[in-house]
């Protein structure tokens, strides 16, 4: 079944994407000639007034075709007059901008209803007391195990102030890189439904320049902290600050990837990220309606850079028109979109070859 919401989530934003410029098209008079939801020769298709609608073979995408994208382009009387090319810049910025604007939008709603119906995780951080790990070699190796509740450190019962605790135990003298506090904190936990009370030395850490006793804790397994659902108003905030803050991240990394190594190794493409939205509606439908808005989002912001044959690259140019005052030779765009080509090619399979190597390898850890 996730296979198949995973396939639907996709298509969705594809189609919504596109819906955008053929509703934005008919909307200021220009004329579509093919509405297709995936690329290729139309598999199904079928014909109202002057648009073929159909469903290609190669789920990658989808298209419009509006007559004149193509100044070059043969058009017959009846039609040259609603040519792409024939339109006021502004009417050809509207449409090509309105599929990003769709994914920002379906983006929008989808974080803003998570917020508003959902709610936002609120921990209790009183809570967070169970010891997930212990370091080995450490005083707490062997006295404390995974699984065991802090219930206080020295009488303390609040775990964001067990650190100062700890740390209240000094080494006698000046303190060296591993030397035992003269003083050990007791330690409470609960094991197996019954409290316990250690008492441990701490050690020295130089590096962190503290007392450590060698464990590090969090939430139990399995807790679930509730959620509060927000005000309409307060989640629309919440939603365009995170927005936001993907956008930046998003631009940030485009840029990373032609000096870091590590950011092209977080890039992921069509596959990956049908497999982590797969694997997010099988154990967690929210999840899963996270990742399709994150996924939209993406798409917006990509769909934005100035290169053809990406939108931001049509809207370039329709502004290097506007500015320039006449028409820019198709010659020079397409030169142009050469470098943009390459760029989009490069995403392609510089994503397509993480997400081969997360199949065969690591996964895709989305939990």
């Amino acid at each position: 079944m996730s296979w198949v919401l995973a396939f639907v989530g996709f298509a969705a934003l594809i189609l919504l994407h596109e819906l955008g410029h053929f509703l934005a098209a008919k909307a200021v008079g220009m004329q579509v000639e093919k509405f297709s939801l995936f690329f290729g020769p139309m598999l199904v298709k079928v014909q109202r007034g002057e648009t073929t609608y159909g469903i290609g073979p190669i789920p990658l995408g989808g298209y419009v075709k509006i007559s004149g994208m193509n100044p070059a382009e043969e058009l017959p009387p009846e039609a040259a007059d609603r040519a792409y090319h024939r339109q006021p810049v502004w009417k050809r910025i509207v449409v090509i901008a309105a599929g990003p604007a769709m994914n920002l939008l379906i983006a929008f709603v989808l974080i803003w209803g998570l917020f508003a119906f959902k709610g936002q995780a609120d921990p209790d951080p009183a809570q967070a007391r169970a010891v997930s790990a212990v370091e080995a070699g450490s005083p707490a190796d062997g006295r404390l195990r995974p699984g065991d509740r802090i219930v206080s450190i020295d009488g303390v019962r609040d775990p964001q102030r067990f650190p100062d605790a700890i740390g209240s135990h000094r080494c006698a003298g000046e303190p060296a890189d591993g030397c035992l506090a003269a003083t050990p904190a007791t330690v409470v936990v609960e094991r197996d439904g019954a409290e316990r009370t250690l008492r441990i030395r701490p050690f020295y850490d130089a590096e962190n320049e503290r007392s450590r006793l060698g464990f590090s804790y969090g939430y139990p397994e399995g807790y679930e902290p509730p959620y509060v659902t927000l005000p309409a108003g307060e989640a629309a905030v919440k939603s365009a600050e995170g927005m936001w803050n993907v956008t930046r991240l998003t631009v940030e990394t485009i840029g990373r990837l032609f000096y870091d190594s590590q950011a092209r190794e977080e890039v992921s493409g069509v596959v990956g990220s049908y497999e982590a939205t797969r694997q997010a509606f099988s154990f967690d439908t929210t999840r899963a309606i996270e990742i399709l808005a994150l996924i939209s989002l993406s798409l917006a912001v990509i769909n934005l850079f100035p290169f053809l044959p990406l939108d931001g690259g049509h809207i370039f140019w329709a502004l290097a028109e506007k500015v320039r005052g006449r028409p820019i030779p198709f010659s020079v765009m397409e030169r142009a979109g050469f470098v943009g080509f390459a760029l989009v090619a490069m995403l392609f399979v510089l994503g397509l070859t993480n997400d081969i190597g997360r199949l065969t390898g690591e996964g895709f850890d989305i939990r």
